[in-house]
């Protein structure tokens, strides 16, 4: 059945192509409220020309859910959580080609949204789509929930998920993005970070004056620097107290999911310009920084004058944004908590917090059928194993809609080492694209497999992924 169902993605893959590039045409910018009716548009009628269903719009706070639920033979339910907002194109100066203009150039499609999210949308639908024309059906139920947020950090999707507990509950979730490593295996994430992303914001003086005033005026951004200067110390260890107390002990099982993982140092390094990481860390200790560890960024500061030239001035205000990425175990709202207490007692209660989001940190057992399913589906039809990771070090709102549901989840998809995720020049490989589909459809059949295997032991989890 594989091979029949390949064969007619491949036979459709100018179809497909061409679904990817007109929806990477729609310049769906939630933070700016563009193109998202247009978006929603576009796939309902995808939708009703594709899969002869029509899509339900739910309505939330802000932007609608797109949910479809497609009924199959079996009792398994398979959903794909996917998002169909974008983050905006700028700075667009640096882009080579329109952003909204998809390019193709030397194998790969360059548009903002290609790989982060469009890419991933098109590639489960158009699975979807090539198993109901080859088989007439499908083996196990699918839902599609496509939220239009998640650019703007998914802030309507914990109160939908609690609305519609019905709608999203499933036997496992394919998250939505997914990458190739620097050598060209397959990366397998089973969880996410989660994030705290405030603003640090002082006052001083009512205008900003003249830097002679310095003598006797304090100044809001000095007093910025002393208070961040607080957040961490130099070995890149965050000082708020209790800020490590409550993680979640590693287990064996992900330590040597840790031990298998793949980081291409010279490749990242080179590709980025470095000469080190970190503290200078390699190896096992530099791996388990990257995904274990939680981290304290200043995203940026502005304050003053930054123009060309000189002007003596003395600010009025300062603002600095930072975003703490979390592990299992911490809770964002304790931090805020104990962010504010620790201002406060070294004399900074002057110093305002605005949050920009939070999200918890979610995490996959590797034992999960969900996580064996798709580990056996790339090992059974790629060249490489696929490299799993027990979280990858980026955030999204999974446990919001799985893992507090008691639904496992795990992200695999069409991007590449150099996609180039929220920047200029996004893009991914055409042949990743069409092979991520015959992929996605594979593992709706393994999933339904394993959801159906008599007296299967999963006391074990999968430790040898990425040497099967």
């Amino acid at each position: 059945m594989d091979k029949q169902i390949f064969a007619f993605i491949e036979e459709q893959r100018g179809e497909y192509i061409k679904w990817l590039t007109d929806f990477c045409r729609i310049p769906s910018v939630a933070a700016q409220n563009r193109g998202m009716k247009e978006s929603t548009d576009f796939i309902e009628d995808l939708f009703d020309k594709a899969l002869q269903t029509k899509p339900e719009l739910l309505p939330t706070r802000g932007y609608p859910v797109v949910y479809s639920h497609l009924k199959g033979t079996k009792p398994t339910t398979l959903s794909f959580y996917n998002h169909y907002d974008v983050q905006p194109e700028d700075p667009i100066e640096l882009w080579d080609t329109p952003p909204f203009e998809p390019t193709f150039k030397d194998g790969k499609i360059y548009a903002r949204g290609v790989a982060d999210n469009k890419g991933n949308l098109i590639a489960r639908v158009a699975a979807i789509h090539a198993i109901k024309q080859v088989t007439g059906g499908l083996p196990i139920d699918i839902k599609f929930i496509f939220e239009g947020e998640e650019e703007i950090g998914s802030i309507h999707l914990a109160d939908f998920a609690d609305k519609h507990q019905d709608k999203i509950q499933s036997d496992g979730c394919v998250w939505e993005f997914g990458y190739r490593d620097a050598d060209d295996r397959l990366q397998v994430s089973l969880g996410v970070k989660g994030m705290l992303y405030v603003e640090l914001f002082i006052k001083g003086a009512n205008t900003d004056l003249h830097s002679a005033q310095a003598s006797i005026i304090e100044s809001p951004i000095w007093r910025l620097i002393w208070a961040l200067n607080l957040l961490k110390d130099p070995n890149d260890r965050v000082l708020i107290p209790g800020f490590y107390d409550s993680i979640t002990p590693i287990t064996e099982e992900e330590q040597e999911l840790l031990s298998h993982y793949l980081l291409e140092e010279k490749s990242t390094l080179d590709h980025l310009g470095i000469e080190k990481f970190v503290n200078g860390l390699t190896g096992e200790e530099l791996k388990a920084k990257h995904i274990y560890e939680p981290t304290c960024n200043i995203c940026g500061i502005q304050s003053g004058y930054t123009g060309e030239g000189s002007k003596t001035v003395l600010p009025s205000e300062a603002f600095a944004k930072i975003d703490f990425r979390l592990v299992p175990g911490q809770n964002p709202h304790q931090l805020l908590e104990d962010l504010r207490t620790y201002l406060n007692t070294h004399g900074y209660d002057d110093i305002g917090i605005r949050v920009f989001g939070s999200e918890e940190a979610a995490r996959t057992h590797p034992s999960e059928k969900l996580a064996q399913a798709v580990i056996e589906t790339i090992g059974t039809y790629c060249d490489l194993p696929p490299n799993v990771i027990p979280n990858t070090p980026g955030t999204g709102p999974m446990f919001d809609l799985c893992q507090r549901f008691g639904i496992p989840s795990v992200s695999f998809g069409v991007g590449h080492f150099a996609s180039y995720t929220h920047a200029p020049n996004e893009n991914i490989r055409v042949d990743d694209f069409i092979e991520n589909i015959k992929l996605m459809a594979a593992l709706v059949f393994k999933f339904e497999e394993k959801m159906n295997e008599n007296g299967a032991d999963l006391s074990e989890p999968v430790t040898n992924a990425t040497t099967v």
